[in-house]
């Protein structure tokens, strides 16, 4: 089983053929890093422009990497949700336009879901139920896997997601986007102090699985550039917020190490959470852009190995935003006999 896989929900133009399932035949991935630079974060408009102009090139490249030509596909899978509505439309085109002119099944996924599969991609680990991980700039859930497409959400961000914060905090201490793999990089630098601050780590309540990383925001900002002033009360003496030490290089590498421990704390508190009430689960998957991260792997391994269970994590360059996990899932879907007629929508927000 041969098919392509196509995927512009966001930043990255990305096309790949997968075989089976699992064997990336060839997978190319167009970054508009350097086009969004410069405004510090995604601009959406220009993203599905740059989506335009990189969309032919980046199949025309994925197919003859492969070596085989159109006529070799058995469907065309494509992330139809979640995204930037613009973005995904300009995939979407390109995808409904191979199937119809080649006659093949059209196969929508889902991106988030996606992660879940690229951690699969090359590798011989058969799947058992699981507790699915998604951690990337737009979003933060927690699943119950009893398969790749049968999904159970245990809980998400209320607002930020960790990679966004990731950036965020990287933008309030002047560092350059993407910020996550700057902070990452400062963090293990010799004599960062992950503790320099305490900065707070979400819990939501005791039962909840959700996740929040606003809160953490703010206090990286407050510790970095100090409280605002407190509006003047008549007849009160006003107040001064307290000063905050100059933001040096060792200051700035300190807060990162102390955003970064919080963060990935967080996360910890409710997979482990998730694990206690699910222990029939043997296996833990993860994906997104943010499994990268080099605390998010040791304390994710630490956690699998300390009760006994499997990770499947993805290789680095399956972390990012990819078609060939597109690909994988739309294989699963297909031989699962899933199909999508030419009036599939495209959704900016998933399906659980």
């Amino acid at each position: 089983m041969i098919v392509l896989g196509i995927e512009t929900s966001c930043d990255e133009t990305a096309a790949s053929v997968v075989r089976d399932g699992r064997e990336v035949v060839s997978s190319v991935v167009a970054s508009q890093i350097e086009v969004h630079q410069e405004y510090g974060g995604v601009v959406p408009e220009i993203a599905s422009r740059a989506h335009e102009r990189a969309m032919l090139p980046v199949l025309d490249r994925a197919i003859a990497d492969a070596g085989i030509g159109l006529g070799d596909l058995d469907a065309i899978a494509i992330g139809h949700r979640p995204g930037l509505i613009g973005s995904i439309l300009v995939g979407m085109s390109a995808a409904k336009a191979l199937s119809w002119s080649l006659g093949v099944p059209l196969i929508g996924v889902d991106h988030v879901h996606a992660h879940l599969a690229a951690g699969f991609l090359g590798v011989e680990t058969a799947f058992e139920p699981a507790l699915g991980v998604v951690i990337s700039g737009g979003h933060t859930t927690i699943y119950r896997m009893d398969s790749l497409t049968d999904l159970t959400r245990l809980g998400s961000t209320i607002d930020d997601a960790i990679g966004e914060a990731f950036d965020k905090a990287a933008a309030i201490l002047g560092l350059p986007y993407p910020g996550g793999p700057e902070i990452d990089r400062l963090s293990r630098e010799a004599g960062a102090d992950d503790r320099a601050v305490e900065l707070p780590v979400s819990r939501l309540g005791k039962d909840s699985l959700d996740l929040s990383y606003s809160g953490l925001k703010t206090a990286l900002l407050y510790a970095a550039k100090g409280k605002p002033t407190p509006p003047r009360i008549p007849g009160k003496p006003a107040l001064v917020p307290e000063p905050v030490p100059e933001l040096t290089p060792d200051r700035v590498r300190d807060l990162a190490a102390s955003f970064q421990r919080a963060a990935v704390r967080a996360l910890v508190l409710k997979v482990e959470r998730a694990l206690d009430r699910h222990d029939d689960l043997k296996m833990m998957v993860v994906g997104g852009g943010v499994s990268a991260n080099s605390l998010v792997r040791s304390e994710l391994a630490r956690i699998a190995r300390e009760r006994g269970m499997v990770l499947v994590i993805p290789e680095m360059k399956h972390c990012v935003d990819n078609a060939a996990m597109i690909a994988s899932l739309g294989s699963v879907l297909f031989a699962q006999g899933h199909r999508d007629g030419l009036d599939l929508v495209a959704v900016p927000t998933t399906a659980c």
